[in-house]
């Protein structure tokens, strides 16, 4: 297929055009560049006859037209977000831009193609949500594709509204969508804002790794390529219109993470103490979900989909791929954010 996918330079997208393209797929990649972007997640791939790449902001919606045009594409594969709920709180107006305003903008470009080409059956736009659009689960139950939405941050919210929209072309456009709801992601070029990725730069640099609260927040850990065989699989044979909800079956505590990225630092590079030493609980940010989990049931039993890396193998492989790319890590040292406190008011 011909796949158009924004957002194809961040952690999800390029794995996503990684493993699209070893499929066969030809890719279009169209990324605005921003600061979690980086196009050595591509490195294997640039030169490949089937990827191209275009550098383009999604709320420039006459440029998303014309694009979309001229490609032609069998799909749409909308991965294009702000994600990082810190970075919400302190400014959310950039999360409402990209995430509803460029939802939008997609949204009216892929009708209007779709619409000029005849309402192809065979067409899809396929959004790539949170499960963060959930709100907070208790001690029990999970998320499921009939769970009510309770966004409690900035970001939360906007991919809330970026869901309603998608769906929203769908009832009353018939535009053939479908959208996908995910747990927490880790693996390999995850930048290095969220807790794996943060924990595992700073505790080989020697830094304290902090932990909101007491680190009783509770996710489930999904590894990034169970989650793009998953994508795939509801492109190509997803009904059209349904809701997939995809989570990894591996519920931990924050701190339960973090001591599993010790062990494995203390065993695969270690020093005089251990780097459980260098947690440090620091204060809550606000809004602060105590749990996801998600029931992948309706996927699995459907598409025949299950997560096949499991939490110790995902963490061991993601922690020696970190300790082996450090020329990554230091192409992205320099840009904002990296190691510091975010998600607090000033």
């Amino acid at each position: 297929m011909k796949l158009l996918v924004t957002g194809g330079a961040g952690f999800i997208g390029s794995a996503f055009i990684r493993k699209a393209i070893q499929l066969g797929h030809q890719i279009l990649n169209i990324d605005s560049l921003t600061y979690a972007s980086c196009l050595l997640n591509l490195t294997s791939v640039e030169k490949h006859q089937n990827y191209s790449f275009k550098k383009m902001d999604i709320t420039d919606g006459k440029s998303i037209n014309e694009l979309v045009d001229l490609f032609c594409p069998d799909a749409i594969i909308h991965l294009a977000a702000e994600t990082h709920v810190d970075r919400s709180i302190d400014s959310p107006i950039k999360f409402i831009e990209t995430n509803i305003l460029g939802t939008y903008s997609l949204l009216e470009s892929a009708y209007s193609y779709w619409a000029k080409k005849g309402k192809p059956s065979k067409f899809r736009f396929l959004h790539v949500s949170t499960d963060e659009v959930f709100g907070s689960l208790g001690k029990d139950g999970f998320f499921t594709e009939e769970s009510k939405y309770s966004p409690r941050s900035p970001y939360s919210a906007s991919k809330a509204s970026s869901d309603h929209l998608v769906r929203a072309w769908g009832e009353t456009y018939n535009l053939p969508i479908l959208v996908t709801n995910c747990s927490n992601n880790y693996g390999p070029y995850q930048f290095p804002e969220k807790l794996i990725p943060l924990a595992i730069m700073n505790a080989i640099s020697n830094k304290n790794i902090p932990i909101y609260g007491e680190g009783k927040n509770i996710r489930d850990w999904l590894h990034v390529e169970d989650h793009v065989k998953a994508l795939i699989l509801v492109l190509e044979h997803g009904l059209v219109g349904s809701t997939y909800n995809i989570g990894g079956n591996n519920e931990l505590e924050n701190i339960e993470l973090i001591k599993k990225l010790c062990d494995i630092l203390d065993q695969l590079k270690p020093k005089e103490s251990s780097y459980f030493n260098q947690i440090k609980f620091v204060s809550d940010r606000p809004g602060h979900d105590m749990r996801y989990a998600i029931d992948s049931s309706k996927i699995s039993h459907e598409l025949g989909w299950y997560p096949d890396i499991s939490i110790d193998q995902g963490l061991k492989e993601t922690v020696l791929w970190y300790l082996n790319n450090n020329e990554w890590l230091d192409n992205l040292k320099s840009k904002d954010g990296i190691g510091k406190r975010l998600g607090s008011f000033s």
